[in-house]
């Protein structure tokens, strides 16, 4: 799959801080998902679903055709079973799960509530949801895939009508992860000084599908360095309910964890 700027590559190590962001909550799961049935609604890639499937009675993942294909040609598993399917018709899978988990996406579709919704309807009784998705207060650059971030309130208050029950935590993340995440934001900015007008906004589609990629490699080439950059790994992130306006990322928690 080309890489877009949105959807990580595998195995590059200009990413690898993403990569270890976007495995973060998989983790968290993979903690409590032994022995039971799991739906990754959104699976991207695969690689967070595969690891999941390794403790897990089964995992279906599903999202977009071109994103099923080269995740099922790279992680494969006896437990682990891609659909091609769109997610704003996820009623479509059918059966429910012991969890549910969909981590970045909402911030993606126009209607996330309805989604929300969709994905408690998914849920087996006595089942969990986990959703993530960026803290506004956090993100250190624009990213044109995005229709919508939120604060913990406004995500709060969006998934309640929805979720009973639901509550809040955070993806928090080590010194290290935020020194690397506002030396990026800095890159950005100086970057952002050439378009004094935000004229980016105004591009088409086809503009920003070949230009964002090749920003976001730059940024993170110039925060690597010669040294390489920072070396990330699971210890440098947790997540838990304290101090919500400094988390990375925000998480969606129905159930029991």
């Amino acid at each position: 799959m080309t890489f877009t700027g949105e959807r990580l590559p595998g195995g590059d190590e200009d990413f690898a801080v993403d990569l270890e962001r976007h495995l973060a909550p998989y983790r968290w799961l993979r903690a409590r998902a032994a022995g039971r049935s799991v739906l990754d609604a959104g699976c991207g890639e695969g690689y967070g679903a595969a690891l999941v499937a390794e403790v897990a009675a089964k995992v279906v993942a599903v999202d977009r055709p071109e994103a099923v294909t080269v995740a099922a040609a790279r992680h494969r598993g006896p437990r682990l079973e891609y659909r091609a399917l769109d997610l704003l018709r996820l009623d479509d899978v059918g059966e429910r799960f012991d969890v549910v988990a969909s981590f970045q996406v909402i911030e993606h579709l126009p209607e996330p509530a309805d989604f929300l919704a969709a994905l408690r309807r998914r849920v087996a009784a006595g089942g969990m949801l986990i959703v993530t998705t960026p803290n506004r207060l956090m993100t250190v650059s624009e990213n044109p895939y995005h229709l919508r971030e939120w604060t913990a309130p406004e995500l709060r208050a969006l998934a309640r009508p929805v979720l009973p029950g639901v509550r809040v935590l955070g993806v928090h993340v080590s010194e290290r992860v935020l020194a690397y995440e506002r030396a990026r934001g800095a890159q950005v900015r100086r970057l952002l000084r050439w378009d004094p007008l935000g004229l980016r906004r105004l591009a088409p589609d086809v503009v920003v599908r070949r230009v964002f990629p090749w920003l976001a490699r730059v940024v993170r080439r110039r925060v690597r360095g010669a040294d390489g950059g920072p070396r990330i790994g699971p210890e440098d992130f947790a997540i838990h309910g304290n101090d919500l306006d400094r988390a990375l990322d925000l998480v969606l928690l129905v159930g029991a964890e």
